[in-house]
């Protein structure tokens, strides 16, 4: 069975426990459609002239699902805004900003169409395994939207000094997800790549021309230029990176402790990686209260298995775990922490599939459950539908 598209019907909670105890943070729920986080963010920017360090939320939430969030502005207006794709809904008052540690758990509400009822009665049957083994703790393609065509991620020549490059792929390279107007500009960049004079009177108004026009007077200067780039849009280019080398690295762990027999290979955007229909004691054992650090120039391993492991995925990149850092500019930096490898939805309920009223002939299946921050249920719903017929 092949797994085109997110679920037609999908819905994100955030759940916290956060106080709203006085003070000058507003708190709003943003409850948004067909719009990612940082749009949405940039529109509220826009309409309440805020600039965006004084907004903070949790996480980005999927852009083709219904999300509800929490989201915190200093000294915002006590009213309601809403627009076309999302709303922001005006809660209360809080002495500090909500930030991601706040996030307690993601109650998700799908629902999946046009199944067959054979391909039904799999997913139904997965519901044991699942809850029992869980599924490997991947970051899912939403993660990788920044990866263009070529597949190379900007912080990999950031990291390696190589700024043109890094450049040329922040604002050149063409991208599945571009609007209209972004793929015309990226063209006429690339068509007047170091020509910058000519480059700028094609160009119209926009943050990239005004990239261009720095490059007119200085043409060499490619480190200055990338740091003209938004602090939060290279702030996720490292987190996309990151989170690629570490998916490696858990895969290379499953590919260790999984027997074969019980695994099968899932298309990411970044990779084929393995999943698991069972585990053996010892495998379950060994994963179950895994963690993985995040991989960057701050980890310092001691030598061993672990060290030997990141060491072995960064190497076809050209980088070593000491080199997983930016040089400049200073104010981005690679997370630190550890990210469990293995995760089980908690309250599963798989309502019997019952006829969908969108596909005549084929049928619906619901699915709730609660995953912990930073967990994909793209992750979950892939388990269920692209395992071995």
């Amino acid at each position: 069975m092949k797994l085109k598209s997110l679920p037609e019907d999908f819905e994100v909670e955030e759940l916290s426990d956060f106080p709203m105890d006085g003070g000058p943070f507003a708190v709003y729920l943003l409850t948004k459609r067909s719009l990612g986080t940082p749009e949405a963010i940039t529109a509220i920017c826009h309409r309440w002239n805020f600039p965006r360090k004084v907004i903070s939320y949790g996480g980005l939430k999927d852009k083709h699902a219904v999300t509800r969030q929490w989201v915190t502005i200093l000294r915002g207006p006590r009213r309601d805004f809403r627009e076309e794709n999302f709303s922001l809904t005006y809660q209360g008052q809080a002495s500090r900003p909500f930030e991601p540690q706040d996030i307690a758990a993601n109650r998700f509400h799908i629902v999946m169409r046009n199944l067959t009822p054979d391909a039904a009665r799999r997913i139904l049957s997965c519901r044991e395994s699942l809850e029992r083994y869980g599924v490997p703790n991947y970051y899912d393609d939403q993660r990788f939207g920044s990866l263009g065509e070529s597949g190379e991620f900007i912080a990999q020549p950031w990291c390696q000094g190589n700024y043109e490059r890094a450049l040329w792929l922040a604002i050149a390279e063409p991208n599945s997800h571009d609007r209209p107007n972004d793929r015309d500009e990226k063209e006429i960049i690339r068509h007047f790549w170091g020509d910058w004079v000519a480059c700028k009177g094609a160009l119209r108004k926009s943050s990239a021309r005004s990239i261009v026009t720095y490059l007119v007077d200085h043409p060499e200067r490619f480190r200055e230029a990338f740091a003209l780039l938004r602090q939060d849009m290279r702030s996720l280019w490292l987190a996309a990176f990151q989170s690629n080398i570490w998916n490696r690295c858990l895969a290379a762990t499953l590919q260790q402790h999984v027997s074969p027999d019980h695994c099968f290979p899932v298309s990411l955007a970044t990779a084929d990686v393995p999943f698991f229909t069972a585990l053996r004691d010892s495998a379950d054992q060994a994963l179950r209260n895994l963690q993985l650090p995040l991989p960057s120039a701050r980890l310092h391993l001691e030598p061993g298995p672990l060290l030997d492991l990141y060491e072995q995925v960064l190497s076809p990149l050209g980088l070593a775990l000491r080199e997983l850092r930016v040089k400049y500019p200073r104010d981005s930096f690679f997370s630190k922490g550890e990210r469990q490898a293995v995760i089980k939805p908690q309250k599963l309920r798989m309502h019997q599939a019952d006829h969908d009223d969108q596909n005549e002939g084929r049928q619906r299946l619901t699915l709730e459950f609660i995953l912990p921050r930073g967990a994909y249920a793209t992750i979950i719903v892939k388990r269920l539908t692209l395992f071995p017929s």
